[in-house]
């Protein structure tokens, strides 16, 4: 795909998109975090473990994003919901944590 503004703003919009979401993340796992004291960890430290790892993973793909050439993206990466939905589905998770350790 050739380099346009048009395509350059929907390039920095979806990486914007995808580090909002790693920062949400990242607030949720700190809450877990801060909150694992407080219900002795067990499978909480596990599901944290877990949700880090697929953090990770995530924030790779983000760093991918930022250092891909203009000229290396399609408009169908743009159409691909795929990865916001693990965004989600991530933090879904971890709100679900959060709010089981802070009742």
């Amino acid at each position: 795909m050739t380099e346009t503004p048009k395509m350059n703003h929907l390039i920095q919009q979806h990486i914007l998109e995808h580090e909002m979401r790693l920062k949400h993340v990242d607030t949720l796992l700190e809450r877990v975090q801060q909150g694992i004291p407080k219900t002795g960890g067990g499978d909480v430290a596990e599901q944290l473990a877990s949700a880090q790892a697929e953090r990770d993973k995530l924030a790779g793909r983000v760093e991918e994003y930022k250092q891909r050439p203009p000229g290396q993206w399609s408009e169908a990466e743009f159409e691909n919901k795929g990865p916001m939905i693990v965004w989600d589905t991530l933090a879904q998770q971890l709100e679900k944590l959060v709010e089981r350790m802070e009742r």
